[in-house]
Order: C-alpha cells, then sequence, then structure tokens
C-alpha cells in the first residue's frame, strides 16, 4: 500500500497555491457583491409587555406566574398573529400581507424566567418594523385582554427603529466563502494529483519504475 508523506502533499499545494487564493479571493468578492448589493436588508424591532395571570387560573390549581405564563406564550402567539388581529393592525397601518407572509413577520416568545411577552417583527424596512411592532402590541393588548380575560396588562417598551439590519452579514458571508473556497480548491488540486498518473519529474520516475535516472536533458 502505497504511503502519501504529508510533506508531499505540502510540495503539492506549494505549487498549486496560486489556485488556491485565486478561488478564495473569487469567492470572497462573489460573497460581498451578493451580501452588500443583491441580499435585500432585513431590520428586526421588538416590543415587550407584561401579562398577568387570567382569572380563570386564579382558583383552583396553584401554578407560579411564570410557569403558567410559559404554558400560554403559544397562545399569546396565535392571538398576536391571529386574522383578528392582524386585520385590524394592517387596517390601522394600511398594509395588505398574507398569513403567510405575516407568521414569518412576527415571533412572540416569552423572554427566559419572566412573565415579560416580547413581540418580534422582521420587515426590508427599519421604520416599518418598529411601526409594526408598536401597532400589533397595541391591538394584541386590546384583544388578549378580551379574549383570556386579564386584566393586567402593561407595555414595558415600545418598539425603536433598528439601527443595523439583522441580515444579511456580509463579514460573517464573506468569511464562511473564504473558509469554502480553501477547502473546495484544495480538495480539487489533491483530487486531479491523484487522477494524474502522468510522468513530470525525476522523482516520479525513480517512485514508479524503482529505477535511478542516469541523465537529465536540459529544456535548453
Amino acid at each position: 500500500m502505497e504511503v502519501i508523506d504529508l510533506r508531499d502533499l505540502l510540495k503539492i499545494l506549494q505549487k498549486k497555491l496560486w489556485i488556491v487564493i485565486l478561488t478564495t479571493i473569487l469567492f470572497t468578492a462573489i460573497s460581498g457583491l451578493v451580501s452588500y448589493y443583491i441580499l435585500a436588508p432585513e431590520y428586526q424591532a421588538f416590543t415587550t409587555l407584561m401579562i398577568g395571570k387570567p382569572q380563570a387560573y386564579k382558583q383552583g390549581i396553584e401554578y407560579e406566574d411564570v410557569l403558567l405564563n410559559q404554558k400560554l406564550v403559544s397562545t399569546y402567539g396565535e392571538i398576536a398573529k391571529s386574522r383578528v388581529v392582524a386585520n385590524e393592525f394592517m387596517s390601522n397601518l394600511g398594509l395588505s400581507l398574507t398569513y403567510k407572509e405575516l407568521d414569518k413577520k412576527i415571533e412572540v416568545k416569552l423572554v427566559s424566567d419572566t412573565e415579560i411577552i416580547k413581540i418580534s417583527v422582521k420587515d426590508n424596512s427599519a421604520e416599518m418594523s418598529a411601526t409594526i411592532a408598536n401597532e400589533i402590541a397595541k391591538v394584541f393588548i386590546k384583544h388578549v385582554a378580551r379574549i383570556m380575560n386579564i386584566e393586567n396588562i402593561q407595555l414595558i417598551d415600545k418598539a425603536e427603529i433598528p439601527l443595523k439590519p439583522i441580515r444579511p452579514m456580509p463579514v460573517i458571508n464573506m468569511a464562511i466563502a473564504a473558509v469554502l473556497g480553501i477547502m473546495l480548491s484544495t480538495f480539487f488540486i489533491f483530487l486531479r494529483e491523484y487522477f494524474d498518473n502522468t510522468v513530470k519529474t525525476q522523482e516520479d520516475i525513480e517512485s514508479c519504475f524503482m529505477l535511478p535516472v542516469l541523465g537529465l536533458i536540459p529544456e535548453a
């Protein structure tokens, strides 16, 4: 079984280093162009609410408020993305979005180990993401109080206009593209070398035929 020396691999890489450098630069440049000029920026704004226990849970089984709200967070999320809430806030803002688009834009989750509900909204416009988040919070408070029979709902933080987009992330994308370029070009070089059975150097002759080289004809 033929043993491949690490030094031979390094020599192969050294001879074809220009391929690695060129591929890495090309991948990085393409990733940068796509991230900066093709992909639309996506912004995220969020508002937070403090929601107490529904009155129906104040009697009978005793739950801790935090544990109860963790169980109810999926319910709050569905209410926030329900057609009743969606139709009202879209009517207020003059928007026209499908339910699937709303589902991708809006996220409702419970802040870890708290009773605070966080409503996040993603949009290609920084201003619109904050506007939608604040309007959803206002409409959500009205409807969740009616549906869940909750009295104590407080708005903690209004959504502010985000200064930077959450996507794309050009630096990370370019770094990933550079690593990918190095890996693919290196794999290509070794694969090409593996299937290349031509004789090019004195060392190739000695290793293939197990015979010493008696003389060389110079290129001149």
